[in-house]
């Protein structure tokens, strides 16, 4: 049974689904920090200086102290219930910005690939009756002409 793990682990798509994810986690990474550290940050302040991460509805008071809580990690440390959309549209930016990275990743990658030529066709139109015949037949089988 290990021998055979071994021969599974070891297959090349298998090493590749590995490396692949790996780097895709060191980029989420990147782009999370992109998304938090440098686009949200300039949208906050034309948009009168809000942190998009402390955008937060109050769903039920925390037990620990009263509202009303400025930031989300006063309300969360407070005990408080809160629906999150600030985290939310960070999130859904985050997601974005990946979609549309590996769509291009993809596209250039398909471009890479050589086109295949499409088959040469088995087939010709009677030029008489205009029934598919096989290319090297001289005779049609429909209507018995000759063909060139």
């Amino acid at each position: 049974m290990l021998k055979e793990f071994k021969a599974f682990a070891m297959r090349g798509n298998v090493i590749d689904l590995a490396v692949g994810i790996i780097i895709g986690g060191a980029f989420g990474t990147i782009v999370k920090s992109l998304v938090d550290d440098v686009i949200m940050p300039p949208i906050g302040l034309a948009l009168g200086n809000v942190d998009f991460a402390d955008l937060f509805m109050l769903l039920k008071a925390g037990a620990k102290s009263p509202p009303p809580y400025t930031t989300l990690a006063e309300a969360q440390a407070a005990g408080a219930v809160t629906l999150n959309y600030g985290v939310f549209v960070n999130a859904v930016i985050t997601f974005l910005i990946v979609a549309f990275s590996v769509f291009l990743l993809v596209r250039a990658a398909n471009r890479l690939q050589p086109q295949e030529a499409p088959p040469a066709p088995t087939t010709k139109e009677c030029p008489y009756c205009r029934m598919a015949v096989p290319v090297a037949a001289t005779r049609c089988p429909h209507c018995t002409s000759e063909l060139r």
